[in-house]
């Protein structure tokens, strides 16, 4: 798996579920029953930044984010800003076994990408549906994030980073086994036609 054409998906799509954010609304709930919306911005945004960081630099240092005056305007800054450090790193040699320092620990940039997908989508998903316009993640990133996401969450991180599963029909599409495993409850269910990867409302 490209884990550098993982992240630039979710990028994208997260763009996109950010774009239908409207003045006035950050004080809505989303998903994460911690945050409202401008919460939940600035936590994409602090998340781009350290990947950012974790390219550009070689190391993430662990410290507390700072919360944007406007959050929407500073994610799409960093997205740009990692889309643009990400292809200087593609002129490189293959960098995927790079290691990045994070606290202390090294972590492979590819493994380190393809972590950060998965939480940019995710919370992207989250995003437009705490803008009350939701976007169905697309079922083959999702497809492609699902056995990440399975080797990333640990039964220790159930009740701290992430809610218990919720059930889903065995022929949900992608998008909804994705946010289902992470603790979302995807709404009306959408199936997958046959054995094609398109989603039937």
């Amino acid at each position: 798996m490209n884990s550098a054409e993982l992240l630039e998906r979710s990028l994208a799509y997260a763009l996109g579920s950010v774009a239908a954010v409207v003045p006035g609304s950050l004080g809505r709930a989303t998903p994460c029953a911690q945050w409202d919306l401008g919460d939940l911005l600035c936590h994409l945004d602090d998340s781009v930044d350290a990947l950012y960081e974790g390219v550009a630099s070689g190391s993430i240092g662990l410290r507390p984010g700072q919360d944007a005056v406007d959050p929407v305007c500073a994610f799409r800054e960093r997205a740009g800003a990692l889309l643009g450090a990400w292809a200087v790193a593609a002129g490189e040699p293959p960098r995927d076994g790079v290691a990045v320092a994070v606290g202390g620990r090294a972590l492979e940039l590819g493994l380190l990408a393809a972590v950060g997908a998965v939480e940019i989508a995710v919370h992207g998903w989250d995003v437009a549906q705490a803008s009350g316009r939701p976007r169905p993640l697309p079922p083959s990133l999702a497809a492609d994030l699902f056995p990440v996401a399975r080797c990333i969450v640990a039964d220790a991180d159930r009740g701290v980073r992430f809610a218990e599963p919720v059930g889903v029909p065995a022929r949900a599409c992608p998008g909804d086994r994705l946010v289902a495993f992470l603790g979302r409850r995807p709404g009306p269910p959408r199936f997958l036609s046959g054995t094609a990867s398109v989603c039937l409302s």
